[in-house]
């Protein structure tokens, strides 16, 4: 089994062509094991110490439907005591910036009151958002991604943030 646990959301693709890249720069599947929300039960969570969550923000500032379902069905069940958590997420700064990743910031919130243990922020400089959930005392609260106007940046973002992990992971 894997060290790490990837569950995702994804519904274009984007999410889960960066869950792939960030499985890859940690050393592929014998590292980190994806997981399409969808697909999963609260019981998948259980044989992981580290875990990444990542989730796009649709709409207005809302979870991607597969998280949405997960959210208000399962997640409450998970025992994310002893847990560390890192986050990403992917959406559009320029056509949502009053909410731009959002969705990264309502997971992390729920997560952390279930025990988790939230790694992985990211600074918000580079970025032209107006507001976010995710934004906490100018960081956002993982990585956040914008493949409709910063495309160019997704690869070396990864890169970044996936050598950041690997120290705060202790691995």
């Amino acid at each position: 089994m894997s060290t790490i646990g990837l569950f995702y959301g994804s519904t274009t693709g984007k999410t889960e062509s960066a869950a792939e890249m960030i499985q890859a720069e940690f050393g592929g599947e014998s590292v980190v094991t994806l997981y399409e929300i969808a697909d999963v039960s609260d019981s998948d969570f259980d044989g992981y110490d580290w875990l990444i969550i990542g989730c796009p923000t649709w709409d207005i500032g809302e979870l991607q439907a597969d998280w949405d379902g997960f959210f208000s069905d399962e997640l409450d069940n998970v025992d994310f005591s002893g847990k560390t958590v890192a986050y990403f997420g992917t959406g559009d700064q320029v056509g949502y910036a009053e909410n731009f990743q959002d969705a990264m910031g309502i997971l992390e919130e729920k997560i952390s009151s279930l025990g988790g243990k939230t790694v992985g922020s990211w600074p918000t400089d580079g970025y032209e958002h107006e507001a976010s959930k995710a934004d906490k005392g100018g960081k956002f609260v993982g990585l956040a991604l914008d493949d409709d106007n910063q495309s160019e940046l997704t690869e070396s973002r990864i890169k970044e943030w996936v050598a950041q992990l690997k120290s705060e992971f202790g691995i």
